[in-house]
């Protein structure tokens, strides 16, 4: 018998949107003046670290693969550009298998829906709106706030039980936000991708609601 979940939240990119491409493109483009050897370095960091804070990578990759001193002016102008490259594309982006399916029967069933993302909170609003995705969504937040503490804050405000939540990611920031908080968790595996979680993690190619 499945759970009736009493709140679900939602990763974005590779969960509502087939967007994940779009970023990895922006962060080789990005740093295709440093050569090839950087930006393979780049790309696999970008997608090892799935959900991570885009500032974070960004100081990661001045810092430790160029051997820079950025300040947070030098950090922030760089998101900016990445930003730039990125938004239109994201709007524009197809939706994953199951998305809208789920997100139109929890509005159906009156149960509310979060976003949790690690793109930067003012720009994941933005594309929520420009994607015609606002109603659907009760609240949507993104970085710098970590993903486990933006999950605590609302199970507490709303009362919501952990073991009713549902936390949908295609992240193992995603996952551990969901074994932080107690929550419940399905992982999205797209089809020609490995599997990143543990053996025991419930996978999925389509987003879904019934997963027990």
């Amino acid at each position: 018998m499945s759970i009736q979940w009493q709140a679900v939240f939602f990763d974005f990119d590779g969960v509502i949107a087939r967007s994940v491409a779009v970023k990895t493109r922006a962060f080789r483009q990005l740093f295709s003046q440093y050569g090839e050897d950087i930006c393979h370095q780049v790309v696999q960091y970008h997608l090892d670290n799935g959900g991570m804070p885009r500032s974070e990578k960004i100081r990661y990759y001045l810092t430790e693969l160029l051997g820079q001193h950025p300040d947070e002016q030098e950090i922030d102008r760089i998101g900016q550009q990445f930003s730039q490259l990125v938004v239109d594309e994201v709007i524009q982006a197809p939706f994953i298998p199951g998305a809208m399916e789920s997100l139109t029967s929890l509005q159906q069933q009156k149960i509310p829906a979060f976003v949790v993302s690690g793109t930067p909170h003012a720009e994941m609003n933005l594309i929520v709106e420009q994607k015609g995705l606002a109603p659907y969504f009760q609240e949507v937040h993104g970085s710098p706030r970590a993903k486990h503490v933006i999950v605590s804050e609302i199970l507490e405000k709303y009362s919501f039980q952990p073991t009713a939540s549902l936390f949908i990611g295609d992240a193992m920031a995603d996952y551990k936000a969901a074994q932080r908080t107690g929550i419940q968790f399905l992982g999205i595996v797209p089809p020609d991708a490995d599997n990143i979680f543990p053996k025991e993690t419930t996978t999925s190619e389509k987003v879904q609601l019934e997963i027990l």
